[in-house]
């Protein structure tokens, strides 16, 4: 019988972290599974609650969360009625969340039984994926990673934001969103923050020295995020998997608000990939 537990933990930068797991409840010491969103993303986005269920279904212990800083709030987790925070946002504060949610799967007297804390995989979806990636090489916990359309390069996605003489003078540069049709702030701190990190945020440094498994996948027809990115991260990390989903887009055919009880196609195929790789490491 599957399961939903939601929990809300404190974040490292003054707001919480809203986390929800999903798993089969007769189960114990469950390998675990992290997902991470992408840049105007969320944990409840499209059909990505019945892929927690799928991954729960095959014995997984699925744990997906809103990065504290995604402009979301604990109220209204779905969509952004929080730009301010969403304008403070950076890619550090990401990594720290991430970290929290690890030590918390790590404190939590309630999952103790449920999870197998010697087996924990990454899957970083988008930005999520250069997230995953820096996380992954970074602390030794995570056992296998997987990045779904994952960006290659943070710094260049900074650059074309705004040109940095006017960004600085101005403190905030916008991006509409497509969907939402907000425009979207981001303070001149994304900038600072990432150029006093950035050699902690060079994914290729991260991911020429990532010692795990990792799967790397995309759709040939993406494009939000070129195919190119990660065939670049696939021959940086030596020890890679990288599979192409023929015809997929970025979201592997899913859309928000998705309304069907199944999933897409090709995020059918992500799943079934990731569980034949994850399936080889449990061995």
């Amino acid at each position: 019988m599957l399961k939903n537990e939601q929990y809300v933990i404190d974040g490292k930068h003054q707001k919480p972290i809203l986390i929800d797991s999903t798993f089969t409840s007769t189960n114990t010491k469950q390998p675990i599974i992290i997902f991470c969103h992408g840049y105007k993303g969320f944990k409840d986005w499209g059909a990505w609650h019945l892929m927690a269920k799928a991954f729960a279904n095959a014995g997984y212990y699925f744990i997906k969360f809103n990065f504290s800083h995604n402009g979301g709030t604990i109220e209204q987790p779905i969509d952004f009625p929080d730009l301010e925070a969403f304008g403070n946002n950076n890619y550090t504060k990401e990594l720290d969340d991430l970290q929290t949610v690890i030590d918390w799967i790590y404190r939590a007297e309630d999952l103790k039984e449920k999870v197998n804390i010697k087996s924990i995989t990454l899957i970083g979806h988008s930005r999520g994926g250069g997230i995953s990636i820096i996380k992954a090489e970074e602390d030794p916990r995570i056992t296998s990673l997987v990045s779904l359309a994952s960006v290659s390069d943070f710094e260049s996605r900074m650059e074309a934001l705004c040109e940095p003489t006017k960004w600085k003078k101005e403190g905030v540069t916008y991006i509409k969103n497509g969907r939402t049709k907000q425009q979207m702030p981001h303070y001149f701190q994304f900038f600072e923050d990432f150029h006093k990190n950035k050699t902690r945020l060079y994914i290729q440094r991260a991911a020429e020295n990532l010692q795990i498994p990792h799967l790397i996948i995309h759709g040939n027809q993406d494009t939000s995020v070129s195919i190119l990115e990660s065939q670049t991260i696939h021959k940086w990390h030596s020890n890679s998997n990288f599979e192409v989903i023929d015809g997929a887009n970025h979201v592997f055919g899913a859309q928000h608000p998705w309304k069907k009880d199944q999933m897409p196609d090709h995020l059918n195929t992500v799943i079934i990939k990731t569980l034949n790789f994850l399936n080889e490491q449990q061995k």
